[in-house]
């Protein structure tokens, strides 16, 4: 998963998100931290729920071990490429203790 690699480029990491241009401010604002650099995650499953979703069944690593296991996110399809769902880091986000309006405008 690109998008939660801590070598992935924020930029990048933006357009691998839902709706990626409203969280440009956090990624770009955690790409630099230590912790994201060391974050990584794994994928257990995958479950496309309808045309344009998939239930993502994860695990995120820091330093290539598992923090935060067993977590389920969603994926969507948007423009043909498939993307992490905002909610799922929206989801991610709260656990931190971030707030940020795109979440609250999401759902």
């Amino acid at each position: 998963m690109d998008f939660f690699s801590g070598a992935t480029p924020a930029a990048t990491k933006i357009v691998l998100l839902q709706n990626g241009p409203q969280f440009a401010a956090v990624i770009n604002a955690q790409a630099g931290s230590q912790l994201a650099k060391s974050a990584g995650a794994s994928v257990t499953s995958v479950t496309r729920t309808s045309p344009t979703t998939a239930k993502v069944r994860y695990s995120i690593l820091l330093g290539g071990q598992p923090a935060l296991k067993d977590q389920v996110g969603q994926a969507i399809l948007v423009g043909g490429s498939w993307k992490v769902g905002s909610s799922s880091f929206c989801a991610l986000l709260s656990l931190e203790g971030t707030k940020v309006p795109a979440c609250t405008a999401s759902g």
